[in-house]
C-alpha cells in the first residue's frame, strides 16, 4: 500500500474542517502517534474522517456531530476523551447544549443508563469548561 499524499482533496478539506472544529488537532495527532504509526492516525482522522466522511453532503455538520455524540455515548465510558472532543466540536458547529444533552439522553435506550449518565457527565464538564449554564439556571 502506498502512503497517501498529504495534498489529496480529502486531506485538504479535512485539514480545513479539523482546524475549524479543533484547532491544532492534526499537529497533536502527529506529535503523539507518528513515531509509532507514521502518517496513519492523522491521515485517518483528518483525511478520511474529516475530509471524506464529515465533509460529505447529505447531513449538515451539526447533525453529523450530534450523531457522533450519540454513538460515542452509546458505546460507553471508554470513549470519554473522544466524546468530550466531539461535544466541543458540536458546540462549535452550532449545536445547542440542549440538543447535545437530548442526543445523549436518547442513547439510554441503546447503550443503557450507565453509559448515558457517564456521557451526560462528560457533556456537563465540557459545558462548565466553556462557561455554559443550563437554560433557566440562576
Amino acid at each position: 500500500m502506498t502512503e497517501q499524499s498529504p495534498h489529496t482533496p480529502h486531506r485538504m478539506s479535512g485539514q480545513s474542517l479539523a482546524e475549524t472544529l479543533n484547532p491544532g488537532m492534526e499537529a497533536a495527532l502527529v506529535a503523539r502517534y507518528d513515531r509509532w504509526l507514521p502518517g496513519a492516525v492523522a491521515e485517518t482522522v483528518v483525511g478520511h474522517g474529516m475530509g471524506a466522511v464529515y465533509s460529505r453532503e447529505g447531513l449538515d455538520l451539526k447533525t453529523r456531530l450530534l450523531v457522533t455524540v450519540g454513538a460515542l455515548a452509546a458505546l460507553g465510558g471508554q470513549t470519554r476523551p473522544q466524546l468530550k472532543v466531539n461535544i466541543g466540536s458540536a458546540l462549535r458547529a452550532g449545536a445547542a447544549p440542549r440538543e447535545i444533552t437530548e442526543a445523549i439522553f436518547q442513547m439510554h435506550l441503546y447503550g443503557g443508563m450507565p453509559a448515558m449518565i457517564n456521557a451526560l457527565n462528560a457533556a456537563l464538564e465540557v459545558f462548565e469548561e466553556a462557561g455554559i449554564e443550563a437554560e433557566g439556571a440562576a
